[in-house]
């Protein structure tokens, strides 16, 4: 998968957290990806080749 996702995107992930949100927010970029819950707070890190794995779409790009 080509890299079309950036710090503080909102992107929608293949299955649910377990508070039933799809959506989450990556706040950290590097060989782990930090991404945070929008729905309930909760982060939760994993390796880059795993994230782009269970990442279904980016929903909203960060403009700064």
């Amino acid at each position: 998968m080509a890299k079309n996702y950036d710090l503080n995107d909102i992107v929608e992930m293949k299955k649910p957290h377990p508070c039933g949100s799809r959506l989450f927010s990556i706040t950290r970029m590097g060989a782990d990806i930090k991404i945070k819950c929008n729905e309930c707070g909760r982060v939760i890190m994993m390796t880059r080749r795993d994230f782009e794995k269970r990442m279904k779409m980016v929903r909203k790009k960060y403009e700064s």
